[in-house]
């Protein structure tokens, strides 16, 4: 089995507005380094469009009709301070979760090992009925779900990586003994949560906090002293990844100092975890990053290591 790319030209149709980090190019960037020569056993598919049903999963259906309402038929709309809204964004939110799907469908059917899920908008601080930080739907919170509902699975962990933490996907899980969510991310920084203190109603939220200016050796060891062997002891049946890479030494919007190879270990160690447990089972979705150098070239390490390279 192969690793799978999961991608949608539609979702370059969601737009921010000029000058805004989370534009269009990110997803260009990713599909040039993935032309790259040693890219070309991946399997490749176009992301569906979930049914609102699928949406509604994590997000209640007055939200998603809230959502689709809200998208202008020209220009853009303005959800708050740093999320919009343009024609094409219904869609392509869509088309992100139906990412998700796909990839844990071929994932739990195992027509592939593992998936990444290349998609914008991104999903992790889309709280259960609020939009907010570059987020409408929390694509990796609805594809644990939709696992659950579609296969039966009984434990899924989610881990996540970006700089920023998921606060969606912490409040959408809070009180879910079902799902473990594992976060790193720089504190104090945008959104305000992920103390360690923040555990969960079952001590089931992991947040591993990391200080501003630190490098690949504190990620590693928040990595090897807190996440890893509560991963180990969860034993997930499936692990899903939110896979930011704005933790980049050169990304613009924080100012923690990691490199490829960091992505490529942590990659690496949650292989092992998905091994032990889950059949190898990873799917993967694009959170953040926005320096597109320091991006393509990480999601490149990432996906190299996915393919067990």
């Amino acid at each position: 089995m192969s690793t799978l790319l999961i991608s949608h030209p539609a979702c370059l149709n969601h737009e921010n507005g000029l000058g805004h980090p989370e534009r269009p190019d990110r997803l260009r960037a990713i599909e040039q380094a993935l032309e790259d020569e040693r890219f070309q056993t991946l399997a490749r598919e176009q992301a569906p469009l979930a049914d609102h049903e699928i949406v509604a999963l994590c997000h209640p259906m007055e939200y998603v009709e809230a959502i689709r309402e809200a998208a202008p038929s020209d220009g853009m709309v303005r959800l708050d301070a740093d999320t919009s809204m343009s024609p094409g964004s219904f869609e392509a939110a869509l088309r992100a979760v139906g990412g998700g799907m796909l990839a844990v469908d071929e994932v739990m059917n195992q027509k592939a090992s593992n998936a990444f899920v290349a998609v914008r908008p991104p999903g992790h601080h889309a709280e259960t009925a609020r939009p907010m930080g570059f987020c409408l739907f929390n694509n990796a919170a609805i594809a644990a779900r939709y696992a659950q509902k579609r296969f039966g699975v009984e434990r899924v962990s989610i881990v996540d990586f970006d700089v920023h933490h998921g606060n969606g996907s912490q409040d959408i899980f809070w009180a879910d003994k079902s799902v473990m969510y594992c976060s790193t991310h720089e504190m104090p920084l945008y959104p305000g949560t992920g103390a360690v203190g923040e555990s969960g109603e079952h001590n089931t939220i992991v947040n591993a906090p990391l200080s501003a200016g630190d490098g690949g050796d504190a990620f590693r060891e928040a990595f090897e002293t807190v996440i890893l062997p509560r991963l180990r002891a969860f034993k997930p049946d499936l692990l899903v990844i939110s896979a930011g890479f704005d933790a980049h030494t050169r990304d613009p919007l924080a100012n923690l100092n990691l490199v490829e190879a960091d992505y490529s270990w942590v990659t690496k160690k949650l292989m092992e975890i998905a091994d032990a447990s889950a059949q190898g089972r990873i799917v993967s979705l694009l959170e953040g990053g926005y320096d597109l150098q320091g991006l393509s070239r990480s999601v490149a390490a990432h996906v190299t290591a996915l393919m067990r390279g």
